[in-house]
């Protein structure tokens, strides 16, 4: 009695553990594959997770800085259907959404490429924005001018009556008065992608958003294609030049990490980009010495400013002594790219195969005949 006794409380403590296992297993499911959804496949965004349930479209936004953790989930609703019951967890938006603030020229003139230049209700930085349709509609009332994309001004974005608001996300940051607007804020961590075709696949997401989906996939699917077999172009390409980029701001030196799209995009337009084995997605700030110890002897240098008049070596040295101690100053191997002329910022980020033409064409120009410029060109 006492042996079958001992056989039943070992059975019961082994049906316990395996319930409890049952039990740990079916609380790590997400609460979207509980509820039976589709994953929509993203090839090369890394930070986005979307799967479509019945009546409702779940994104989750992946933090950049924070491994495992969610920065933010959003539940697309379609705006003529009833809200569904049981929804997920996350911030409500009724798609497509009608009026959008943009806080960067970036995603503001994505709206247009994606045909919903109609939904640009707000828009931050207009001053540095390049991008021509994006200024008409300031410029004829049809889009407010949000101010500072650093400080917002919330009474002009109020007005607009935006669905929702274009963001930036930083580490640890939050948004002050916006979040008090009650306005749903749209986390844009695209520029936080570790490869130039994951930031541009976002605009799936945001063709999601904003209602244009198969026109969104079609712009993208256009773009990787293009990018792809230019980046094949570059495959085998000998020598690879070493590769140092912008200036000294202030006290500290700016580069992008290793793990950057900027860093991927250096390496497939095969140069070897001086800071590659840097981690980091994001922007690394770095003391001239160590800039120095590394890229002095680099073969190619890239600018990228915002200036009325354009730098030359003269007055690139004048500015700072020792950048003539650099090769590239040396033998006349800099090129610069004039943000305040040509729209880098605005165009690269969803169209990374034009830049990487032109850097295939600087480190690889017999791998590009013909090619003109578009952004970078040899500093005087």
């Amino acid at each position: 009695m006492k042996h079958a006794s001992r056989l039943s409380a070992a059975a019961a403590l082994l049906w316990a553990a395996l319930m409890l296992a049952l039990t740990a297993a079916c609380g790590r499911r997400t609460p979207a594959a509980a509820a039976g959804t589709d994953t929509v496949a993203f090839a090369e965004a890394s930070l986005l997770h979307v799967e479509r349930g019945r009546g409702y479209t779940l994104a989750e936004v992946a933090d950049p800085w924070h491994a495992g953790r969610t920065l933010r989930r959003y539940v697309l609703v379609p705006r003529d259907s009833a809200v569904p019951p049981h929804l997920p967890e996350g911030t409500l938006l009724r798609t497509p959404l009608r009026r959008v603030a943009s806080l960067s020229g970036v995603h503001a003139a994505l709206l247009f490429d994606l045909g919903r230049g109609d939904a640009l209700a707000a828009v931050a930085d207009v001053d540095y924005t390049l991008h021509p349709l994006v200024r008409k509609a300031v410029a004829e009332g049809h889009t407010a001018d949000a101010g500072s994309s650093m400080k917002p001004d919330a009474e002009r974005l109020a007005a607009a009556r935006p669905d929702a608001i274009l963001v930036s996300p930083f580490e640890n940051a939050g948004y002050g008065a916006l979040e008090q607007m009650g306005v749903p804020l749209v986390e844009c961590a695209d520029y936080m992608e570790t490869s130039a075709l994951g930031r541009a696949e976002w605009m799936r997401f945001y063709g999601l958003l904003l209602g244009c989906p198969e026109r969104a996939d079609s712009l993208y699917a256009a773009v990787a294609g293009r990018y792809r077999a230019l980046a094949r172009r570059a495959e085998g390409a000998k020598p690879k030049p070493t590769l140092l980029v912008d200036r000294k701001e202030g006290a500290v030196w700016f580069v992008p990490g290793g793990e950057s799209t900027m860093g991927r995009l250096f390496a497939d337009a095969g140069a070897r980009y001086v800071f590659a084995d840097m981690p980091g997605s994001g922007s690394l700030q770095l003391s001239f010495e160590t800039v120095f110890a590394r890229g002095h002897d680099a073969d190619v240098w890239l600018l990228k400013y915002g200036a009325a008049a354009d730098p030359t070596y003269a007055s690139l040295a004048a500015d700072y002594g020792p950048y003539r101690r650099f090769r590239p100053w040396q033998q006349r191997r800099i090129y610069g790219c004039n943000t305040l002329r040509v729209p880098f910022y605005e165009e690269t980020p969803f169209h990374p195969d034009r830049l990487l033409a032109d850097l295939i064409c600087i480190f690889h120009p017999e791998r590009m005949p013909g090619h003109r410029l578009r952004y970078y060109q040899p500093l005087k």
